[in-house]
């Protein structure tokens, strides 16, 4: 399969390790994934607060230029760019709706084009024997709270699995050698949206996200989305003086741990790069007996 890659603003920002450990993962496996040229902001966070057309408009531009491009399907890794340009594919299904994204951004739309979460592509598209014949350094022993957050899931005409409990992720760290734990805050919101206009509120709702998973048992905690990862990563200090202990959860993006299973350097995946310290777990892990 050839897609589109969407990679989006946030993976050379806040979400770079997100962006180094794709682009390192997409190269290792071999994948068909050019990013689309010209590609533009999706308007995730602010346009649909702004203005409703515009938010299926601006990512709707960029489906047709994949469509221009040669694309069929759009790689997205972002969780909110995602939820846009989904949004404007299901959108352009509607002929009236197409016609006004069309003047919009004055290009053609076929309506045919299909956005989808590179979380979900690296699941359903590499069979488990190619992917495990990648896996150098399995990560046996790793207990992981897969979290989705909001808006891979919700809402359900654009969601790429189940919004109360998706095990897209849970499948793919079980394949990786890792353990998912169970546990209820699986797409809880983080409050990262909250941490400039209600920061208290954010921060009580990102400290119960944290505490659920500690309590289930986890190592880590595992997403596809950089703003969760931000927020999950960047104020896990303040989180743990709300709680009152300590809590020490690494947070890393699903295509971190692929590149690590595949026995990818550290510093090309990012990792050095985190706030709370994310090497160590992965450097205590037991390494397989050669031959």
């Amino acid at each position: 399969m050839r897609y589109g890659y969407y990679p989006g603003c946030s993976l050379t920002g806040t979400g770079i390790e997100y962006g180094l450990s794709a682009d390192a993962v997409i190269r290792h496996l071999n994948m068909d994934m050019k990013e689309i040229r010209d590609w533009n902001c999706c308007g995730a966070s602010s346009a649909h607060n702004h203005d409703p057309l515009l938010s299926i408009a601006l990512p709707a531009r960029n489906l047709a230029l994949a469509e221009q491009q040669g694309f069929r399907e759009v790689a997205v890794p972002c969780a909110a760019c995602y939820q846009r340009i989904k949004a404007a594919e299901v959108a352009a299904r509607d002929p009236l709706k197409r016609r006004e994204m069309e003047e919009v951004i004055e290009e053609e739309l076929s309506g045919a084009i299909v956005a989808r979460s590179l979380l979900e592509i690296m699941v359903h598209d590499i069979d488990d024997s190619a992917l495990a014949a990648q896996i150098r350094r399995p990560l046996q022993g790793l207990k992981v709270a897969c979290y989705y957050g909001c808006l891979l899931v919700k809402p359900r005409a654009i969601a790429m699995d189940e919004a109360e409990n998706p095990m897209t992720m849970d499948h793919l760290m079980e394949r990786l050698g890792a353990t998912p734990v169970e546990w209820g805050y699986k797409t809880e919101c983080c409050g990262g949206s909250l941490t400039l206009t209600r920061p208290d509120t954010g921060v009580q709702m990102t400290a119960e996200v944290l505490k659920y998973a500690k309590l289930a048992g986890a190592d880590c905690v595992v997403t596809p989305c950089p703003l969760c990862t931000s927020n999950l990563d960047m104020r896990q200090g303040t989180a743990e003086k709300k709680l009152g202990r300590s809590l020490g959860l690494p947070i890393y993006y699903f295509t971190e741990l692929m590149g690590f299973a595949f026995g990818l350097p550290m510093k090309t995946l990012g990792l050095d790069r985190h706030f709370v310290e994310a090497t160590g777990l992965l450097q205590s892990l037991p390494v397989p007996a050669s031959g």
